[in-house]
């Protein structure tokens, strides 16, 4: 089955998260709407995407559309995933899930009660590097969890970018953060021990780094930054027995290294630089064509909003 895909926005995201995936497995890009119609049209003619529509709601409506990807600035998450749910559209949704851990339970209950699928883009679980890494922390080669570190960096968005924006549910927690929380809950059930935030506006986070602890004693640490000098993005699970580094878990196309370490030695594995992307979509078509299942559901998502709101709680600031 191809799916035919409705895009709302014309943000850079979309290029990477839904245009080349798309083309790649073979999919169509039927419509794309944008707050301004002359961006919608260039985007529309560069990346070959059938027609542009006149608003959001059109492209959510249209009987052409299969299903809806929406890359839009954080706030509009939940209002746009509940129009398409409303309309009986599958939603691919960027990160994170809505606003605060209440937007995103409201959104999870209209998906439930309708029977239509919402999935979180949170798309680094679905390549091998991610997977690797959590098969060795599950499978007893690193022995029992004793550290895990997410650590997340990029430099500066522009002065308007929506993440800067407290309307637009922006700050580094919001915008990276939920990777690191929910990439931590991957290995357990951890709880929030402390956070601090550095503020660039007020009640916007430039920074938020986040320590937790998991029931058996294992200690966690997601570290977010929006102001650095580089783009770094890596995941470290420490065990009694050894330890695995994933040098780019957003970017594995850039660098798909894994590198594990063991009494046995060192070793680094390289596992494709496929995007992260495709693997997605890839997963996300299977689901909404056969009804193949998914890694990750709406509890899911509504979980991980709860403890992005409570990482905000601990570091003395309000949930968006």
């Amino acid at each position: 089955m191809t799916l035919r895909i409705g895009v709302l926005g014309a943000s850079r995201i979309a290029e990477f998260a839904i245009v080349d995936p798309a083309r790649e497995l073979g999919h169509r890009l039927v419509a794309v709407a944008a707050r301004d119609p002359h961006r919608a049209r260039a985007f529309a003619d560069k990346h070959g995407i059938e027609r542009v529509a006149g608003t959001y709601a059109d492209v959510v409506s249209d009987p052409e559309v299969d299903v809806v990807y929406n890359p839009l600035a954080n706030a509009l998450h939940a209002p746009w995933n509940l129009a398409a749910v409303a309309a009986g559209k599958p939603v691919l949704t960027e990160k994170p899930f809505a606003r605060n851990h209440i937007e995103a339970r409201q959104v999870a209950d209209a998906a439930r009660t309708a029977g239509v699928t919402v999935m979180e883009g949170f798309h680094y679980l679905f390549h091998p590097v991610t997977q690797r890494a959590l098969q060795l922390a599950a499978d007893g080669t690193l022995g029992e969890l004793v550290r895990a570190e997410v650590r997340m960096a990029m430099p500066a968005p522009a002065d308007d970018d929506p993440r800067w924006s407290t309307a637009m549910a922006g700050g580094a927690m919001m915008d990276l953060g939920c990777y690191g929380m929910h990439l931590l809950r991957r290995l357990g059930r951890p709880s929030i021990v402390s956070a601090r935030a550095e503020q660039r506006f007020p009640g916007v986070d430039a920074r938020c780094d986040v320590e937790v602890a998991f029931p058996g004693g294992a200690t966690g640490l997601s570290t977010n930054s929006m102001v650095a000098d580089d783009y770094s993005f890596t995941l470290r699970i420490a065990g009694t027995m050894g330890e695995v580094l994933v040098h780019d878990f957003i970017k594995p196309h850039d660098d798909d290294r894994v590198t594990v370490r063991t009494a046995a030695g060192v070793s680094v594995e390289r596992l494709g630089t496929r995007p992260s992307y495709t693997y997605q979509l890839a997963v996300f078509a299977a689901h909404v064509e056969t009804g193949a299942p998914l890694p990750i559901d709406l509890a899911d998502a509504v979980e991980n909003m709860a403890y992005v709101d409570d990482a905000y709680r601990a570091a003395g600031m309000a949930p968006r």
